[in-house]
Parts: structure tokens; sequence; C-alpha cells
């Protein structure tokens, strides 16, 4: 049962649900929803007409046209709002690359061609998310109801991002109003006692503007598929709803921004997010790992200054100042009745992280044909962790990087961009065990040439990128199963990729893409020799994370969008990932799906009513699990959910959403003994001014 002293209902204000290009408001339209929407050459005021706060994307625009690289995919509020995907987790697992999966911590955790959270850094107009400690970032947690766009780039990402983009980068980024008052507010209500909140306000008064934003997201429960079958010994799950699966999530947002002029723009931001969830028990055939966990809570404090400013006619600079709080706590219990909590040398267990940094970044584009950016990025981690029976534990991370890239035009219709940066990372403080540190140098160059005057352009990437250790991968002791290792040096991963985008033939756009990477220096858990006793009882050996592995992850990505007639459109985005350990086969990769396969069908039979019907479908999803002190590793079925979904328009300014998830209230898992929601209804109601 929830603690009611987290119950209290908070709303989420935050920008505009769908503004037309010339400013004005209007109702959600879902004649044309696009899956995927490939990012070119974007002029930065059709960014600010479509309320979308242009400060948070990552790449500095100083021109009339906008240099966002041409792999990056850009999903909008619209397109998030009608597929009804209320957390990021959702809704990035839309994209073609993207997959989700949910663990035995139930966190959503999002895969991008086979690359996990660590590895796939998360933002916030810019600012990383992720927590410190270990790098990952609860992807439920998030909802969408505030942001204007998420924007998803793999190998190509810039290295305007910073440190850490092995595998890509995932950027939020939220609204800016347009008009002089606006907002929305929607509220909604589905299967498992879910209630949905959200409200949404802002103006723009020219040489000013605020925005405001507060959501409120809770659920029971969610009901269980047909024909699902708990496998415990003594069973938790044997009625129509998951036990222990409720949650809370409560968001809050703030901007005000000054526009004095027509160049220089200055922001703070303001993000808090505050979260509350139970941990649904294991339901499969192991025999160890069972957890009776809930999380009090899961919160996180985001307070961010962005600004650019013109220096003459050829520098723009543009800055970044944040500072982050994380905090979150486990208990856990000794059955699924959650009335003894356990009381040992783990739990409870609190987490109290920070992280403050800014970066500088410079523009210049007085050399014709060239757009030149050149970064600073700093960034403070701080991790304190605390049990009833240790001392509290600090410890400190200092991470920097200079980073340039250069866009160049180069003869009609070709486009070539370059980018280098070197980054350091400095343990200044840590609880026991030596300090250390440890650099990296990534690259990239990315070739694009315009087939047509219509956005359609054949590109190649190749670029080299790494990733940091965390703090848990070089100190955590893994309960006193494992030697730390504070030398590990960074993954190392080598990107190739070749695609084709734009709209090669008339109401159709899309996109293809192959794509190659090998990963070294993987990290990975070995044993090595240590005193008897270290790691348990008479145990001669303990677990350490080493630098050993070698994996190579290779793939095809297709996503189409095609208008049938006026009334019909066809969208789908379509994934094959092959992943392999090279250095060792035994240990084999998991958790992603091998085909995925995500496509919607809409009809607008008039404007008061459009239907869309979806499909979701993925196969060859590998997961492990602990058996008899060993690992065993399992196949999940493959499985396909539809949806359907009708939308009532009776004005403008006012819609109503109903319909039906999983339809035909299939069992299916993304983690081993983790059931997915069965069949669930859903309505919604929207209102904007």
């Amino acid at each position: 049962m929830k603690s009611e002293s987290r119950r209290a209902l908070r709303v989420d204000i935050g920008g505009e649900g769908g503004i037309s290009a010339a400013g004005a408001l209007r109702a959600p339209r879902l004649r044309r929803l696009p899956v995927l929407l490939v990012a070119g050459a974007m002029a930065a005021p059709a960014l600010a007409q479509q309320g979308v706060f242009e400060l948070g994307t990552v790449v500095v625009t100083g021109k009339e046209q906008a240099s966002i690289q041409t792999a990056e995919q850009v999903m909008g509020s619209e397109t998030i709002e009608a597929l009804g995907k209320d957390t990021v987790g959702a809704a990035v697992a839309v994209l073609p690359g993207a997959s989700l999966s949910r663990n035995s911590r139930n966190e959503d955790m999002v895969s991008l061609r086979g690359f996990d959270a660590r590895q796939v850094p998360l933002y916030i107009d810019g600012v990383p998310l992720y927590v410190p400690y270990d790098g990952y970032v609860d992807f439920g947690r998030f909802t969408t109801f505030d942001l204007a766009q998420i924007r998803v780039a793999a190998s190509g990402a810039s290295l305007m991002y910073g440190p850490n983009t092995l595998g890509g980068a995932i950027n939020l980024v939220s609204r800016k109003p347009v008009r002089a008052l606006e907002g929305s507010a929607s509220a909604g209500f589905a299967s498992g006692s879910e209630k949905e909140l959200a409200v949404n306000l802002g103006g723009n008064q020219g040489s000013w503007y605020y925005q405001l934003g507060a959501s409120y997201l809770d659920a029971d429960s969610f009901p269980l598929p047909h024909g699902f079958k708990d496998f415990k010994a003594k069973p938790t799950d044997t009625g129509s709803r998951r036990e222990n699966a409720y949650r809370t999530d409560q968001r809050l947002s703030l901007k005000l921004g000054i526009t004095p002029n027509a160049t220089d723009e200055y922001a703070l931001g303001y993000v808090r997010q505050d979260g509350e969830k139970g941990n649904p028990v294991y339901t499969g055939q192991s025999t160890s790992g069972i957890r009776y966990w809930r999380w009090p809570y899961w919160d996180t404090d985001n307070l961010y200054f962005t600004s650019r400013t013109r220096l003459g006619e050829s520098n723009l600079l543009k800055t970044r100042i944040y500072r982050s709080t994380y905090g979150n706590s486990i208990n856990a219990y000794s059955d699924g009745r959650y009335a003894v909590m356990l009381n040992n040398t783990s739990f409870p267990s609190a987490y109290d992280d920070s992280s403050t940094g800014a970066s500088i970044e410079l523009a210049n584009y007085a050399l014709a044909g060239h757009e030149l950016q050149v970064a600073l990025h700093y960034k403070e981690d701080k991790h304190r962790e605390s049990n009833p029976s240790s001392p509290t534990k600090d410890y400190r991370d200092v991470t920097t990087s200079i980073a340039a890239e250069d866009s160049i035009a180069l003869a009609k219709d070709w486009k070539l961009r370059l980018g280098l940066s070197h980054d350091q990372r400095d343990a200044k403080e840590v609880y026991y065990w030596p300090t250390g540190s440890t650099s990296a140098t990534n690259g990239l160059a990315e070739l694009s040439h315009a087939l047509d005057g219509k956005g359609t352009e054949v590109y190649g990437v190749l670029s080299h990128k790494t990733r940091f250790p965390t703090i848990k991968d070089r100190y955590s002791a893994r309960m006193g199963s494992a030697l730390p290792n504070p030398d590990l040096k960074p993954e190392v991963a080598n990107h190739l990729e070749l695609g084709l985008k734009g709209a090669p033939w008339a109401g159709g756009k899309g996109q293809a893409a192959v794509f190659y990477s090998r990963i070294t220096d993987l990290m990975q858990s070995v044993y090595v020799p240590a005193p008897v006793g270290t790691c348990g009882t008479g145990a001669n050996t303990c677990a350490q994370m080493q630098n050993v592995g070698i994996a190579r992850h290779a793939g095809l990505e297709l996503s189409l969008e095609q208008s049938i007639t006026s009334h019909w459109t066809l969208s789908g985005a379509y994934t094959y990932l092959a992943r392999r350990n090279l250095s060792d086969a035994n240990v084999q990769l998991t958790d992603t799906p091998r085909h995925r396969l995500f496509s919607s069908l809409q009809w607008a039979p008039s404007d008061q009513w459009k239907l869309i019907a979806t499909l979701e479908a993925e196969q060859g999803r590998k997961v492990a699990f602990a058996a008899s002190g060993k690992t065993i590793y399992r196949a999940l079925g493959g499985f396909g959910i539809a949806g359907l979904k009708a939308q009532w328009s009776p004005r403008k300014d006012m819609s109503v959403d109903f319909g039906v998830n999983n339809l035909g209230d299939k069992w299916y898992e993304l983690a081993d003994g983790f059931p997915m929601p069965g069949r669930t209804w859903f309505v919604h109601a929207n209102y904007r001014f």
C-alpha cells in the first residue's frame, strides 16, 4: 500500500500541445502521425514557431539554417500525445533502433542499437540527467506532458553533448510559448485505477516569456494478462491485478526567459520530479533473487541557466550552468505481506547524489562554408550512500571535456561534419579505496549528399566514442561479493553507419540505415584470486569488473510515413539488431530483441473523428537469471500486441480520446518473470486555449 504522505495531488504545467507553424493554436491533428522525423536543416525560427525551446537543443544555431546532424531523430509533442506515450521510455521505444526493457528493479530501461542507458545518456535541454553513481536513469519516472520534442542521436551524436555518448544521446527539449497567453489541461483514467492530470500554461510578451508545467500520474496496479501464471513455490500474484505495482510520479517545471533582441536569449529553468513505486515480485522459475522491495521516494531536482549571445556578426556564445540532485531509497521486506521490514547490512538503503556543471560553446561563421563550434564542459558528481550498519560513504568525480566540430559546405549539395574531443575524469574523493583518473579521445566524421531539393539525402557516419566507468563500476563491492577496480579504463566503440532519408516519392517520407559497431574494453565481471574469506566464507576468489570484453552490434533500421489518401496514413519503424560477444561466446548479450516493429494505421473520416490502430511486435530477446549459482539464459517468446484508439473533437480546442492497449490480452515479458500489462482500457480529455 502506498504511503499516504506521498499521495498529495500535484499537476504539471508546461507548454502547448499543438501549435501551427504560424503560431496559431490548434487541436492536435491525427491526420498526419509521423512516427519518425529525421532532422535535417531546420530553420531556428521554425523551432520557435513550433513552441520548441531552441536553447534546449544541443547544437548551436547562428544562421537561418540550424546545424542539426543528419541522423538525429526528432519526435514531437503531437506524435507523443497521439500515441498516448505518457513516459519517456514508452515514447522513445517507438523510434527505430530503440527498445524498452523492464528490469528486476521495476525500472524502464531504454536501449539504442544495443547500447544501454549508461552508454546513451539522457538530457533535459542539454543538461545531463543520469544518476552519478551508476549512470542509469529510470525512463519510466519521467513523464512527457511538458515536452516539445524528444531528440535521439545514435552513432553520429554531436560531440557538443559532452562525455560518455558511447552509443548516442537522448535529449528532452522543453516547450517555449509563442503567444501572449496559451495553455492546456488534460485528465485521464485507465485500468488499474490509473489517474492522470496535466496542466500547461505559458506566455510570450516579446522581450520575455514564462512557461509553467505540472503533471500527476498515479496507478495502484495494472491488469494481468490472460493465462498468466506465477511459478513461485509461494505465489504472490494469484488475482487479476499485479501486486505491489503501484506508482506515483509528480512533475513540476518552470522556465523564465528574457529575449532582449532578435538574437540573444537568457533562460532560467527548474524541473522537479517526485516518484514513489512498488517493485512487483519475480514470478518466473528461478528460486533465487526473490525481492520484496519498495521505493518510498525516487526524486530529482534540476536547476539550470542557459543563454545565447551573439558576438559581432560571426560569433555565437552559448552557456549552460546547472545543479541537479538525485535521491532514492529502497525498503526491503521479509515477504509479500510487506509487514516486516528487513534491517540488515544493506537495508534500508538510501542514495544521495548530485551533479554540478557548466558548459561554454562558441560557434563561429566567419569562414565561408564553415560552421565551427568549440565547447568546454565541466561536471562534478557526488555520491553518498548509507545503511544502518555501515558508515556513510562519500565519492566525488570531476569530469572535463574539450570538443570541436566543424560543419563544412563542400561542393554543391555536399556537406561534411568533422568532430574531435578529449575527456578527462578524476576521482577526487573515494571512501576507503584509492582514487584514480582516466582520459579518452573521441572523433566523428559525417558526409551527406542532397539528392534533390526536397530533403532527400544519403549520408555516412564514422565515429569513435567512449564511456567512462561509473562510481559503481569502479568501487562497488556488490554487498561483499566483489573487489573494486579503481583503474578501470573507458569502454570504446567504433561505429560505421550508412543511410538514406527524406521524401523519395509523393506522400511518403522515411529513413533507411545500416550500422555496425565494434566495442572494445567492454566492462565485464570476472573472477580473480583473493585471500580466503574476502568474498564469502571459504572463497578464495572474488568477482571484479575488468576491461576484457569485445562485442559487435550490427543491424538495419527502416522507417516510413506514407499518406495513402487524404484520410488514411500508414507509419512504421522496423529494427533488425544482431549482437555478439566476441571475447566470450558463453557470456551472451541480453535484453534487446533481434527484430522489432512498431506500426500505426490512421483513418480520419471527418474533422471530428480520428481512429488509430497500432501494432507492436518483437522477436529474439534473450534474458539472464541466476539459478543454483549459475547464470541461465532464456529466449523470451516473441509477441505482437495491438492497440486501438478513437479521438472525438467536438471543438477545435477540445478532444476526448478513448481506447484499449494490448487488445488481445497477450501475456508477454520484457524480462524473465516480470509480466507486462494485459488488456488496458483508457479515456483521456484535453482542452487548449
